[in-house]
């Protein structure tokens, strides 16, 4: 069997490459760097050249020869890597008539905890959607932003004192109002120094929060160590970072609990085993990042199948817009309503908060028909939050 052709999908705010083999199998798989998904294009196109001809199996020499081609990585170039991967993957199922996790050790457990998608720009936004997910039977719910989703084009500014009892009371009205049926996965988007993270977790932590993700910018692990090795609640990081080596310097300075893998930008299904056995000789968990399209969701859903140190899996709301469009941009902006079912051959269905393994070989899902055509790739602008003295507010 060889490969006959790659190509590379646009779709609404996603990114996907396909490839064709001379026996009919194809594969699909998505590219995480959904900020840089032009660039990402560029990369995955200049990788087919390698690619024609050879035989799609050979999958992990296919990974090292496109990661160590060039002297150049990045998070365009690793998720064009990780999407080819991904549809690499597709493809071995496909030839072995078996699902994705069965070939990569096959199955830890029987269905997969995810959490669910919550926000809301006030108080009582956010709290009626943790409601309502406790409400659809979640047991788990997380991308909850104590400092709220407020429009990026609304200027920024609290005192120290305001942002961290103010976060630390919604997450009280939360608690209050869903009790202990719900874990709560806080989001916390990078707003804090590490002063102001190591007593923002001190005050939180009598509201037992499931783990506290990106406290700071997750570039320093040094600094993300020195937060971890003093407060009483898990950190989770790391969608931010996509080698091998990098999750390592992370988890040897215990600077993690839950491991925020990109299976879209870390290197697909062969990177995040990787990282996912690093992860499990610290003793650590893997949460993977999933703030994509279905693709994604259930390349995340074979890792976490066959992971043994997998905790729980992230779940973005698939009858709407990208979740990076809805949480990213400004909600005064007109966000044109995409149900994504309608981009894909299946959808993965949640069951009291747990969905069942992937069925099928490969993925289990496929691209619909004309999906390029029908759904137009949207290209995107550069837009972040500013504080009220204009500089610059992580959000």
């Amino acid at each position: 069997m060889k490969i006959t052709d790659l190509k590379v999908l646009m779709v609404n705010r996603f990114m996907y490459v396909k490839i064709y083999t001379d026996e009919g199998l194809t594969g699909v798989g998505e590219c995480g760097a959904w900020g840089f998904l032009d660039a990402a294009a560029a990369a995955a196109l200049t990788f087919k050249s390698y690619l024609i001809g050879q035989d799609p199996l050979l999958i992990e020499h296919h990974w090292q020869y496109l990661y160590r081609s060039f002297h150049f990585r990045g998070a365009a170039i690793m998720g064009a890597l990780s999407a080819i991967d991904i549809a690499l993957w597709d493809i071995s199922g496909k030839y072995h008539h078996a699902p994705i996790y069965q070939l990569i050790g096959g199955r830890c457990r029987d269905n997969i905890r995810v959490y669910y998608h919550v926000g809301g720009g006030t108080t009582e936004e956010l709290v009626a959607s943790c409601k309502k997910a406790k409400e659809l039977g979640y047991t788990a719910v997380g991308h909850l932003s104590p400092f709220l989703d407020e429009p990026r084009n609304q200027p920024y500014f609290e005192t120290g004192a305001q942002r961290i009892n103010r976060a630390v009371d919604r997450v009280r009205q939360i608690r209050e109002a869903v009790g202990d049926d719900l874990d709560l996965c806080l989001e916390l988007h990078r707003r804090m120094t590490p002063g102001e993270a190591i007593s923002f977790a001190h005050k939180v932590e009598a509201h037992t929060p499931f783990f506290l993700e990106d406290p700071i910018k997750p570039d320093n692990f040094d600094a993300m160590a020195l937060i971890a090795n003093r407060i009483n609640v898990p950190i989770a990081t790391g969608e931010r970072i996509h080698t091998i080596q990098e999750f390592e310097m992370l988890l040897s300075r215990r600077a993690v609990s839950y491991v925020r893998t990109s299976v879209c930008l870390c290197g697909g299904i062969t990177g995040t085993k990787k990282i996912a056995a690093i992860a499990e000789a610290h003793d650590a968990l893997i949460v993977p990042h999933n703030p994509l399209s279905p693709v994604s969701t259930v390349a995340c859903l074979h890792i976490a199948a066959a992971v043994e140190n997998f905790a729980i899996q992230e779940l973005p709301d698939h009858d709407g817009p990208a979740a990076t469009e809805r949480f990213v941009f400004d909600k005064t902006e007109n966000v044109k309503a995409l149900k994504q079912s309608d981009i894909v051959t299946t959808l993965p269905q949640v069951t009291k908060g747990f969905i069942a393994l992937p069925e099928g070989p490969g993925l289990g899902l496929d691209l619909t028909e004309q999906v390029e055509e029908r759904f137009p790739y949207k290209p995107r602008d550069i837009y972040t939050r500013l504080n009220s003295d204009g500089s610059i507010c992580d959000q």
